[in-house]
């Protein structure tokens, strides 16, 4: 498919009406993050997204190019489960850790660890495991997967890295320059769009081949998975609950959005209502263009989406979901780059370099380095024998667990030692990556979900018993934690 000038036209005023509409919407509330106290204004946009913003922000962060390139990509449907344990992940953030969080006023995920185990270096452990996934693992993915598919939507015969430099960019500036309110409400405007137009996608590819799958493998349609599949059935009730309750519940880039809301209430109002659309619209979207394009064109890995939008769409409306799809990849990115700048703001550099700095001009630099150690990784995801959405859960395996670990320890537990936690953190870090081996033939035969729940289990049982070891004796804690009740007292320190 060849560039026109229509196409290209109706691409470049979708954009450029996304970016007027979230200046307007921002206009007078700009991010202040210039001296002490700007942090609450700059990554939680002063606590004042309504709901609505919540969810489109939730909903478009998430949703990017490693869902919509990725899992259409494997051309499978089992892959909806992703989506769909999805809904358990944003439940326990509704219900559970919302309130947890807005109880302890947290700015950072991190910080409600700092506050549990009374240990600034726990907080600052964890802040850089999430870093290191975002810029090692989530920022290239993203970068890879949205230049992927406009160079085949739009057949430009171009290197990759000159598409994924202009979204760095015009990412960059998002993040950089708006803070967090500029972020949700692009997001929000972007997923009006994206939605919309992945919605028309699977119409018209089901109508293309009459709604008929009729000689697609039935290991392609079903969702019940073998234990050699991409998600054996059995691992929804190991690691996949795991995996949700990681990354809907303790992830700042997700959980950030949340945490900007003015009140609890108005925060899970746009949680359940991004599950809602995760449940309902999300699955379909992910999954039955890529089985149509098995069909249609046979295996082709995770040039399957531009080539089935470029093939289907009229001229006008690729140029419109090309539109949707760099909203997809720009809010995304920019998401992750504000939550990365809220961690090392807050979590490292206020604790270990400067108490007070500039928060914007930090994040400014911050952000500038991520995004240049980010684009030198992209040519791990620009291997034709990985999809990308396998190589992303596999790696971030390494992260995910260790961190959940600390996690429900601190939050089930108090008098727990803070030096045993972080030991049992870099143990599952070390244990998943020698057992599953994400490069190469694990050494543990266990599918690396399986593997998770292992990691998971065996961190939280070293970090209790550790504890007991260095002479401390962690008690229950969960109902102080989870009430209602103003905070009991803590003055115990946990450190150990």
């Amino acid at each position: 498919m060849n560039l026109n000038i229509s196409q290209f036209a109706v691409f470049i005023g979708l954009t450029a009406l996304i970016a007027f509409a979230t200046y307007w919407a921002c206009r007078g509330s700009g991010s202040r993050g210039d001296g002490v106290g700007g942090e609450k204004d700059y990554f939680l946009a002063g606590g004042g997204l309504k709901w609505y913003f919540v969810a489109g922000s939730i909903t478009l962060t998430n949703l990017s190019t490693d869902q919509l390139v990725g899992m259409n990509g494997a051309q499978m449907a089992l892959l909806a489960w992703w989506e769909l344990a999805a809904v358990f992940g944003l439940i326990m953030l509704t219900f559970i850790f919302i309130p947890v969080y807005y109880k302890y006023n947290c700015t950072t995920t991190t910080e409600l660890l700092e506050k549990r185990y009374h240990n600034p270096h726990i907080r600052a452990l964890i802040s850089i495991l999430f870093l290191l996934g975002n810029i090692f693992i989530f920022l290239p993915a993203i970068l890879y997967g949205g230049s992927l598919f406009m160079a085949n939507l739009f057949g430009l015969d171009i290197s990759l890295y000159i598409i994924a430099a202009i979204f760095a960019v015009v990412g960059s500036a998002y993040a950089i320059f708006g803070g967090l309110r500029a972020v949700a409400v692009s997001d929000t405007f972007s997923g009006i769009l994206l939605l919309g137009l992945a919605i028309t996608v699977t119409i018209i590819a089901l109508n293309s081949i009459g709604w008929d799958f009729s000689g697609v493998p039935r290991e392609r349609l079903t969702l019940i998975g073998a234990p050699d599949s991409d998600i054996p059935f059995a691992t929804l009730f190991t690691g996949m609950i795991f995996i949700q309750m990681f990354y809907w519940s303790t992830n700042q880039t997700i959980t950030q959005r949340a945490m900007a809301s003015p009140s609890v209430k108005e925060a899970q109002k746009g949680i359940l209502a991004a599950a809602g659309i995760r449940l309902l619209i999300i699955p379909p979207i992910i999954v039955l263009p890529g089985i149509v394009a098995f069909k249609l064109y046979g295996d082709i890995g995770d040039a399957t989406y531009g080539r089935l939008v470029g093939d289907i769409l009229p001229t006008f409306l690729s140029g419109a979901f090309a539109a949707a799809i760099a909203a997809a990849v720009l809010t995304t990115f920019n998401s992750i780059l504000n939550a990365s700048a809220a961690l090392w703001v807050m979590d490292i550099h206020e604790t270990y370099v400067n108490k007070h700095p500039n928060v914007k001009r930090l994040s400014l630099w911050v952000s500038i380095a991520m995004v240049l150690l980010g684009f030198a990784m992209i040519p791990i995801f620009n291997n034709p024998e990985n999809s990308i959405i396998d190589l992303v859960q596999r790696l971030y395996g390494l992260l995910s667990m260790p961190i959940l670990s600390a996690f429900i320890v601190g939050l089930l537990f108090r008098n727990v030692s803070a030096s045993a936690m972080m030991i049992a953190v870099v143990y599952g870090v070390i244990f998943y990556g020698w057992s599953t081996n994400p490069f190469g033939d694990p050494n543990v035969d266990l599918h690396y979900i399986h593997m998770m729940a292992v990691t998971l289990i065996s961190g939280v049982a070293l970090a209790l018993l550790l504890s007991f070891a260095m002479g401390k004796k962690p008690t229950w804690d969960a109902h102080n934690v989870f009430s209602r009740k103003p905070l009991a007292d803590e003055s115990e320190p946990f450190a150990g």
